[in-house]
């Protein structure tokens, strides 16, 4: 065991962000409230089959406590919440992060989102990807996993853009916000996974 694996995971040091071709990803601050708001104004519609939050931003003050919630979560590493912003005009874009953790593997499963206006257009694959280049360069997963109801063929789409490997379907694994039953996929990535990626070995 390394160091750094003997690190307690509020004393591991993170960059300050990840700084992609297009993209930076990066922990939320303190006055990104406004900007969410607005992202998920615009994405309601949008994003309301498949994230049950979206009700909770009824203004730029709900989003701005979502935020700093996020921001305390950070800091303990018990949630790591990130926003997604374009690197050329710093447009909010929409968020990932790492979400139910296990420090003892480790183990974290990435989660993301794209605003209405912006998908399409592969910000969110480099997002991941450099959220890949996190978990397993900075914080030594040995599993990083993905996960999607089987209906969000979008969102599939990127980890097996990504190197995944789908290891299965669970039948019946959750509900939708209209409170219907729902198939849920799940992909992973090992270290072996990640060496071998190709998306890695073109960059």
């Amino acid at each position: 065991m390394t160091e750094q694996e003997k690190t307690p995971p509020i004393l591991i040091n993170l960059p300050d962000e990840l700084v992609g071709d297009r993209v930076v990803v990066r922990p939320y601050r303190a006055g990104d409230g406004p900007a969410l708001f607005e992202a998920v104004e615009e994405s309601r519609e949008h994003i309301l089959p498949w994230l049950p939050w979206g009700p909770n931003h009824k203004t730029p003050e709900d989003s701005e406590a979502v935020i700093r919630k996020a921001l305390a979560n950070w800091i303990t590493r018990e949630d790591m919440m990130v926003g997604v912003w374009e690197r050329e005009s710093g447009r909010y874009l929409g968020g990932s992060g790492l979400h139910r953790i296990n420090w003892d593997v480790p183990s974290f499963e990435i989660g993301y989102w794209v605003r209405r206006t912006a998908e399409g257009h592969g910000f969110i694959s480099e997002a991941v990807r450099l959220m890949c280049g996190l978990t397993f360069d900075t914080l030594h997963a040995n599993r990083v996993r993905i996960q999607c109801a089987t209906a969000n063929v979008r969102s599939a789409a990127i980890p097996k853009r990504l190197g995944f490997v789908h290891e299965g379907t669970l039948r019946n694994a959750g509900v939708d916000t209209a409170g219907e039953l729902i198939d849920i996929q799940v992909f992973a990535m090992t270290p072996a996974d990640y060496a071998e990626a190709s998306w890695r070995m073109s960059s």
